[in-house]
């Protein structure tokens, strides 16, 4: 039993040279000569526990992107190309279905028979929106779905008990000032930002001021891997249930400082950064943001920062979760399940917030804010990229696994009131307050909503872990892997550049091939050890050209160079 597993080394030997190890079969067809082939592709998977090469490439090339964006000196060009002929034509025509749908409803006619034309009207427009979806366009002309109920719409006021900020027409510019120093030296520094939730209570930390450990709430000292640590110091007085609202708005709130930090700056401030749990389970962010601000400006805005939730009131559940109402067939809605009356649906219960003395059901706000200038080219610039994506890879509860019974209590208590919060206008733990959901339909049971909030892998968060503006490198994700092979390609100058033959390759995009799944039990696809041996091979072999490459382009090639079996 204390030999090795066979496939335990080859996965092992697969990650050490950045092999995929559960790489998807494809088989691509040439539609100009009709030969087909079984291609391998990388699942690139964002998470570790899934498949580490394809998370740690993913989150090198996070690391690309936040290097090349953070200390930019020109402005990022990002122009779209116009649209050609065809598209227009293409809009054209959805424009005149859109009018005719439109016409069809002043059109006198009966009922069953205009409901008739909207619905061959509709399936044109489906048609015609999986065209434009084929060509060049990003993005949708209209929303996925139509909704004919009228918007409600909410003051813009701030509200009293928040201070105002300075609002400044924001500048198109994206690129931070610059600073002229001794001998003609230009600097130009960036931030590195941490945005907190507020506190719910005491908790028990580790707080070190250089060699000196100040003393927990608790008036005691502790280690930096005690099992108490991010615990309660009293649960009973601990609030879990603004906890997890927080973390169920934080992504809101995130979006609502950008906004108020660029309308008080003036300019266009562009961030890159990531979304982790503290000790203590909630969500905090942190951002390189490009260029510098007073910090004065950030703490401003971050305490008149908000997100006001306009749902019915949830403050004290109606209904328990043993006995939750109950669908009714005939009048095809929840019902009380002792009364057989009928809950408020959820546009009666949005109606109520129309009165002028509602208040919102929950407002979510910010914590503290921390913030810290970063030079350009220095250790402690790179030391902060590898501090922002250091747990991209991992899940967003995984560094912060309870360890011990406290930690696992705390855990638990957290969950139980995500449990039975609601997460959207849909959620089915709607009942439990008296309200139907948006949309309610049979089969819903509340404290058993499918949605992320609810999850434990979440703890309430749903929102993108990596955060990055549009225009902070000027270019996607796809661009810098296509920089990246660019540059290979260069390097080898022909040799070994060729991804098909040597490497686990990409799908390439291109209207000459076509692309399906290979079956496991097709005759031609071998199985998985074999595939990754060849993969495993083919990378150790293009490592090995690459870097003889380098060392030639260097000038630096040596007579006894390593072979490839030495390197193998």
């Amino acid at each position: 039993m204390r030999k090795p597993l066979a496939k335990d080394a080859l996965k092992q030997l697969a990650e050490q040279h950045g092999v995929c190890v559960r790489p998807l079969a494809l088989r691509r067809t040439d539609t100009h000569t009709g030969k087909t082939e079984v291609i391998e592709v990388p699942c690139g998977a964002t998470l570790a526990v899934k498949c580490k090469p394809c998370a740690e490439r993913g989150r090198r090339l996070r690391i690309q992107q936040i290097r090349e964006g953070w200390h930019l000196a020109d402005e990022p060009a990002v122009r779209p190309e116009p649209p050609d002929a065809g598209v227009l034509d293409l809009v054209r025509v959805r424009a005149h279905l859109e009018f005719e749908r439109t016409a069809v409803q002043y059109e006198p006619m009966h009922p069953d028979e205009r409901a008739a034309q909207i619905v061959e009207i509709d399936q044109a427009i489906a048609e015609l929106d999986e065209e434009l979806g084929e060509t060049s366009l990003r993005g949708h002309l209209t929303p996925k779905e139509r909704d004919d109920r009228p918007r409600r719409k909410r003051s813009t006021r701030r509200r009293q008990d928040s201070p105002d900020l300075p609002r400044l027409p924001v500048s198109p510019k994206t690129i931070g000032r610059a600073y002229a120093g001794k001998a003609g030296k230009t600097y130009r520094p960036s931030m590195l930002v941490t945005l907190t939730l507020g506190s719910h209570g005491p908790v028990h930390s580790h707080l070190r001021r250089g060699a000196y450990i100040a003393p927990c709430e608790c008036g005691q000292r502790h280690g930096p891997h005690d099992d108490v640590l991010g615990t309660p110091v009293d649960p009973s007085s601990y609030d879990y249930r603004r906890a997890a609202l927080d973390a169920i708005h934080f992504a809101r709130v995130l979006d609502r400082w950008w906004q108020n930090l660029r309308r008080a700056a003036g300019w266009n401030v562009q961030y890159a950064g990531a979304v982790e749990l503290q000790r203590r389970l909630a969500p905090h962010a942190h951002f390189a943001i490009r260029g510098t601000l007073p910090r004065r400006l950030l703490k401003q805005v971050a305490v008149a920062t908000y997100h006001q939730v306009w749902w019915p009131a949830f403050d004290e559940p109606t209904y328990t979760v043993d006995k939750p109402p109950v669908w009714d067939v005939d009048q095809q809605c929840y019902v009380n399940p002792r009364t057989l009356q009928a809950l408020r649906t959820w546009s009666q219960a949005l109606d109520e917030l129309e009165e002028p003395d509602s208040r919102p059901a929950y407002v979510a706000r910010l914590g503290r804010i921390d913030a810290r200038g970063i030079e350009q080219g220095t250790k402690d610039a790179e030391r902060s990229i590898r501090y922002v994506t250091k747990y991209v890879t991992k899940d967003l509860t995984e560094q912060a696994k309870p360890r011990s019974d406290a930690q696992r209590a705390h855990f638990d208590r957290l969950h139980a009131e995500l449990a039975v919060l609601p997460c959207s206008p849909t959620c089915a733990n709607w009942l439990l307050y008296g309200v139907q959901p948006d949309g309610a339909k049979p089969g819903l049971t509340p404290g058993r909503c499918t949605g992320k909030v609810h999850q434990r892998t979440t703890l309430g968060f749903t929102g993108r872990r990596v955060l990055v503006s549009r225009q902070w490198s000027g270019k996607t994700l796809a661009d810098h892997r296509a920089d990246n092979r660019a540059w290979i390609r260069a390097v080898l100058a022909g040799g070994m550049a060729d991804a098909d033959e040597h490497d686990q390759c990409e799908a390439v995009d291109d209207n000459r091939y076509r692309f399906e799944l290979a079956r496991p039990e097709d005759p031609d696809v071998l199985p998985l050890e074999h595939r990754l041996l060849r993969a495993i091979s083919a990378r150790i072999r293009w490592r090995t050209d690459l870097d003889t490459a380098r060392r030639r382009a260097a000038g630096a090639v040596s007579a006894t160079a390593p072979t490839l079996a030495s390197a193998a």
